[in-house]
C-alpha cells in the first residue's frame, strides 16, 4: 500500500504544478514505480497498472499529469534525444573509449535545456531499461491510454516541429555516411548510380516541407512517406552488401563503426517517420513504447564499455573468426586418406619441434640475464613454428582455434540438423586425436635420437641429472603446476588463432600482396616472376605466419614475466613436454621409478587435453558470440555424441573405411 499512497501524494502535488519545468516531482513518481530489483517484473507491472488505475478513477490527476509532461516536453528540445541517444557519434572508436573513460569518474554537465539531459536524470539507474522493456508493451499502453491523450494528434501539437527537424537531421547524417570513402571503397558501384544516401535526402526534404505547409494549413494533403522507406530499404541492402564484400576483402574497426552507425540511425528515422506519419494518437502510442524503451536502454548504457567494444568490433571479430574458420576446414578429416594425411603433417612438425626442444635446452644452460633467456626463447619458439608452416605441418594444439570456429559456423547454419553437427564434432575429434598422435610419436623418438646422439658425440648428456629432474617435475601433474601452466598454454594458443584470424583479415582489407608488389626495390631484388611468387604467399599466409610467430613470443616471454614479478606463471605445451621426457630419460639412464613413468606419462596427457580444452573452449565461445549465436541444443548435441561414442568409439579415432567415396579420394582438403 505504501507506494500507493505516494503516488497519491505525488500526483496531487503535480496536479498543482502544471506547466511547470521543473522534473523533481516526475522523478519522485518514476522512483515509486521503479521496482525494488530491476529483474521483478511483476512489482513494476502492478506499480504500472496500480498509477493506471489512479488515472483511470481521478481525471483531474490524469489531466494534471498530462499538462505536467506536455510541460516538460514542450519547453525544451527533443531533437537531441531522437538524433543522439543510442546513436554512435561522429568520432574514432578511440576518441569514444577516451570519452566513456573520462565520464565514468567526471560526468558531462547537464543541460536543463535540452530533453536528452533531463531524460537521464529521470531513468538515472542504470539497469532502469531492465524492466521498462521487460513489462508487456500492453500495460504501458493502458497507462497511456488512462491519461486520456487528446485524440487532436497530441504528440504533434507538442513536439510534430522537433520530430521533423529530427527526421531531416537523421536524413543528412545517413547521406553524409553514404559518401563515406571507407563505405564507397567496399561497394563502388555507389559511386556508379544514382545512390539512395542522396536520394533520400531529397525525398525527406519534400516530405518535411509538405508537412510545415500542412501545419499552417491543416486542409493540405498529408505527406506519404512510403517512396522514403523504398530509398531506405535500399541503402539498407547496400549496407547489407558492403558487409559480404567485407567478408571478402576484409574489414576495418572504422568500417564496422561507419555500418553501425548507419544502420542505427535508418532505424531511428524510421521510427520517427512512423510517429510523423500516424493518423491518431492511439495508432502513434504502440511506435512511441517501443522507442521509449530503446531510448531508455541507450542512454542507461550510454557509458558501457562492454557495449562499445562487442558493437564496434563486432563485424570485425566476425571476420577474425570466419577466416580461422575457413582454415579450420582443412584441420578437419572426412576420409582415411585425409586423416593419414594429417598424421604425416602432424609427424614433420613433432620432428621439428624435438630440434627446438633441444635448443631450448641448451639455451637455458647459457648464463644470461632474464630478458636474455626471453628473447632466446621466443626467437625459438617463432622461428620453428613459422618453419613448420612454411613446410605445411600441423602442430596439433594450433587445430582447436580453427576448428571451433568451423564448428561454430556450422551451428549459425540453420539447415544444419543436430546428426550433421554430431558427425562434424566426431571428425574434429578423431583429426584432433592422429594430430597429437603424430606430434608426440615423432617428438618423442627424435628427442630421444638427439639425446642420444649427443651423449655419443661429445661424451657427456644434454641434460644432466639436475636438469632431468627438472624436466620431469615440469610435466608432473601432482606436485607441480603443470595443468594451470598448461591452462596458460592454452590461452596462448586461442590468441594465436585470433591473431591468425586478424592478420588474414587485414591482409586482405590492406590488399598486402598487391601493395608489396608496387615495391620497386623488392621487384629488383627478387624478379618478377619471384616477386609475384612471393607476394602471393605472403598475402595468403600472413596470417599463419603473423599467428604462429606471435604465439612463440608469448610462449617464450609468459615465464621469464613470471620470474620478474614472481608470479608462478608458465606454460605447458604436449609437444615440448613429450620430447623433454625423452631428454630427462636419457638423461637419468633410463633409471625412471614406476611413479616418475606413471606420473611423466600421465601429465603429458592431462597437459595435452588441458591445452585443447581451454583453446577449443575460448575459441568455440568467441566464434559463437560473433555470431550472435546461443546454441541451445549443446546439451542434446552432447547426448546424441555420447550415444555415437558408445555404438562405435574406433569411428572417434580412425574415419570408417566406407566413408571413403570416389568423391571424396578426388577432392581431399
Amino acid at each position: 500500500m505504501l507506494p500507493r499512497m505516494m503516488m497519491d501524494s505525488i500526483l496531487t502535488r503535480i496536479q498543482a504544478s502544471a506547466s511547470s519545468r521543473d522534473t523533481s516531482l516526475l522523478q519522485e513518481l518514476v522512483d515509486t514505480v521503479r521496482p525494488t530489483h530491476a529483474s521483478d517484473l511483476q512489482q513494476a507491472t502492478n506499480r504500472l497498472r496500480a498509477l493506471a488505475h489512479l488515472l483511470a478513477t481521478q481525471p483531474e490527476w490524469a489531466q494534471g499529469l498530462r499538462d505536467y509532461l506536455a510541460g516538460i516536453i514542450g519547453q525544451r528540445k527533443l531533437v537531441h534525444l531522437l538524433t543522439d541517444t543510442g546513436i554512435l557519434q561522429n568520432q574514432g572508436f578511440f576518441g569514444e573509449l577516451w570519452r566513456r573513460l573520462n565520464h565514468k569518474w567526471l560526468p558531462p554537465t547537464v543541460n536543463d535545456d535540452y530533453l536528452k539531459d533531463v531524460f537521464g536524470q529521470v531513468f538515472d539507474r542504470p539497469d532502469d531499461y531492465r524492466w521498462i522493456n521487460g513489462v508487456d508493451p500492453s500495460v504501458w499502453l493502458a497507462l497511456l491510454r488512462a491519461l486520456r491523450l487528446p485524440q487532436r494528434a497530441w504528440l504533434r501539437e507538442h513536439g510534430l516541429g522537433e520530430l521533423l527537424e529530427a527526421v531531416q537531421v537523421l536524413s543528412y547524417r545517413i547521406s553524409a555516411i553514404g559518401l563515406e570513402p571507407e563505405l564507397v571503397r567496399v561497394h563502388p558501384a555507389i559511386e556508379r548510380f544514382e545512390s539512395p544516401f542522396l536520394r533520400q535526402n531529397a525525398e525527406v526534404v519534400q516530405f518535411t516541407e509538405a508537412w510545415r505547409a500542412r501545419l499552417v494549413d491543416p486542409q493540405t494533403e498529408a505527406p506519404d512517406a512510403r517512396h522514403i522507406d523504398v530509398l531506405l530499404g535500399q541503402c539498407e541492402d547496400i549496407i547489407g552488401r558492403a558487409k559480404r564484400t567485407a567478408s571478402v576483402q576484409g574489414v576495418s574497426v572504422s568500417l564496422t563503426r561507419l555500418l553501425l552507425r548507419l544502420t542505427q540511425s535508418i532505424k531511428r528515422l524510421r521510427a520517427v517517420l512512423q510517429l510523423v506519419e500516424a493518423p491518431s494518437t492511439d495508432a502513434a502510442l504502440p511506435g512511441a513504447i517501443e522507442l521509449f524503451g530503446q531510448l531508455v536502454e541507450a542512454d542507461n548504457r550510454k557509458w558501457s564499455l562492454s557495449d562499445l567494444f562487442q558493437t564496434n568490433t563486432e563485424l570485425l571479430a566476425l571476420q577474425v573468426t570466419e577466416h580461422a574458420g575457413r582454415s579450420g576446414e582443412h584441420y578437419v578429416a572426412s576420409t582415411r586418406s585425409e586423416w593419414l594425411s594429417i598424421m604425416r603433417s602432424a609427424s614433420g612438425a613433432g620432428f621439428i619441434v624435438g630440434f627446438m626442444a633441444m635448443l631450448k635446452v641448451l639455451m637455458a644452460s647459457l648464463v644470461l640475464a632474464p630478458i636474455g633467456y626471453a628473447v632466446l626463447y621466443s626467437l625459438n619458439y617463432a622461428l620453428g613454428f613459422m618453419l613448420i608452416h612454411v613446410l605445411h605441418f600441423t602442430v596439433a594444439t594450433k587445430q582447436p582455434a580453427m576448428t571451433a570456429a568451423r564448428i561454430a559456423a556450422a551451428i549459425n547454419d540453420g539447415s544444419k540438423k543436430l546428426d550433421e553437427l554430431a558427425d562434424l564434432v566426431v571428425k574434429v575429434l578423431r583429426s584432433q586425436f592422429v594430430a597429437i598422435v603424430g606430434n608426440v610419436a615423432i617428438a618423442m623418438p627424435t628427442a630421444f635420437a638427439i639425446a642420444f646422439g649427443w651423449q655419443y658425440a661429445f661424451g657427456s648428456k644434454l641434460a644432466g641429472a639436475e636438469k632431468s629432474l627438472h624436466l620431469l617435475h615440469d610435466i608432473d601433474p601432482l606436485h607441480s603446476l603443470a595443468l594451470p601452466h598448461a591452462a596458460i598454454a592454452g590461452v596462448c594458443l586461442f590468441l594465436a588463432g585470433l591473431i591468425s584470424g586478424y592478420y588474414d583479415n587485414k591482409a586482405a582489407y590492406n590488399d598486402i600482396a598487391a601493395r608489396l608488389r608496387q615495391l620497386s626495390w623488392l621487384r629488383r631484388l627478387l624478379g618478377e616472376q619471384r616477386l609475384a611468387r612471393v607476394t602471393t604467399y605472403i598475402g595468403q599466409n600472413l596470417g599463419a605466419l603473423a599467428g604462429n610467430f606471435f604465439f612463440g613470443i608469448m610462449l617464450g616471454t609468459i615465464g621469464t614475466i613470471g620470474y620478474v614479478f614472481g608470479l608462478p606463471i608458465d606454460i605447458r605445451h604436449v609437444t615440448f613436454s613429450s620430447a623433454n621426457f625423452a631428454f630427462a630419460l636419457v638423461g637419468l639412464d633410463y633409471q625412471l621409478t614406476t611413479q616418475q613413468w606413471v606420473l611423466s606419462l600421465a601429465g603429458i596427457a592431462l597437459v595435452a587435453l588441458t591445452n585443447l580444452a581451454v583453446s577449443f573452449s575460448l575459441a568455440l565461445m568467441v566464434a559463437l558470440r560473433s555470431r550472435r549465436v546461443s546454441f541451445g541444443q549443446g546439451s542434446a548435441l552432447l547426448g546424441l555424441v555420447w550415444q555415437r561414442f558408445r555404438q562405435s568409439p574406433r569411428s572417434f579415432f580412425v574415419p570408417p573405411r566406407e566413408a571413403e567415396t570416389d568423391g571424396e579420394r578426388l577432392n581431399p582438403h
